[in-house]
């Protein structure tokens, strides 16, 4: 069985024991790992495009301005993401998106920067990956104006009509590990609905723990008791949401089959 993490913090300040962490992630089945670069301010986009570097086989970055830093990117900075993201070692935009739980930059200016990098993610043909809370709706309204066709959303939290709404849009909804607490049922619902091969696993680290491991730091070999609880919503095996999902993020994300 093989699964692949569709999205992970690995910074080294959370795991100063990386090499022992991927290595339990490869004995879990985890072939791959989807890292995010975060924007923290000029000229510091975080370390995942030197971890997918070092670790070539195991890793993918991906390079974007969170909602929370919105207010804190300047037009250099956003002219400095997409000379990153049109390198070939950068296989997506984002994570870029709004979040109206926190709030923690202006709503329009969460808005003009993710419509930056919507627009970027379709100008070099790559996926867009999607952070959204409480915003389902203006999020999806976005999308659709700026035609962004190709991407994710992740640590998909939505219900059925959010769902549905993203992929109409051409989209992928990621499951992180929160899928496994209780008092999910509206997701639990969107997940059933949703199409096999429109799902990928994800855990978020070092964020959002699944039982039985929650309240724990995250870990990208943890992905499979997100995929264990998928495949139990889906009613199907857990070897065929493992191999459904792989395929799904490798041809998202552009690596090789796995």
């Amino acid at each position: 069985m093989t699964l692949v993490d569709s999205h992970c913090h690995l910074e080294p300040g959370d795991f100063p024991d990386l090499v022992e962490v991927l290595a339990r992630a490869r004995a879990a089945g985890v072939a791959r790992a989807v890292t995010i670069g975060q924007f923290h301010g000029p000229g510091d986009w975080g370390q995942a495009l030197a971890l997918a570097r070092a670790h070539p086989g195991a890793l993918t970055a991906t390079v974007g301005i969170h909602p929370h830093d919105a207010a804190r990117a300047s037009a250099e900075d956003l002219a400095a993401l997409e000379l990153l993201c049109a390198g070939p070692e950068v296989a997506a935009v984002g994570e870029a998106g709004l979040d109206f739980y926190y709030d923690r930059s202006p709503r329009p200016v969460q808005a003009r920067v993710f419509a930056a990098q919507a627009a970027l993610a379709k100008k070099l043909a790559k996926p867009l990956v999607v952070h959204v809370r409480d915003a389902h709706p203006e999020s999806a309204a976005l999308l659709a104006a700026e035609g962004v066709r190709h991407g994710v959303i992740h640590c998909f939290g939505g219900d059925v009509a959010a769902a549905r709404a993203y992929l109409d849009l051409g989209f992928h909804l990621s499951i992180s590990g929160n899928v496994t607490y209780r008092k999910m049922e509206a997701q639990a619902e969107a997940i059933r609905y949703a199409p096999l091969d429109r799902l990928l696993v994800e855990t978020d680290s070092p964020y959002l723990a699944p039982v039985p491991h929650r309240g724990k730091r995250n870990e990208p070999a943890f992905v499979v008791e997100t995929a264990r609880k998928v495949a139990d919503l889906k009613g199907l095996a857990l070897e065929a949401v493992a191999a459904a999902t792989t395929a799904n993020a490798a041809r998202l994300f552009g690596f090789p089959p796995l």
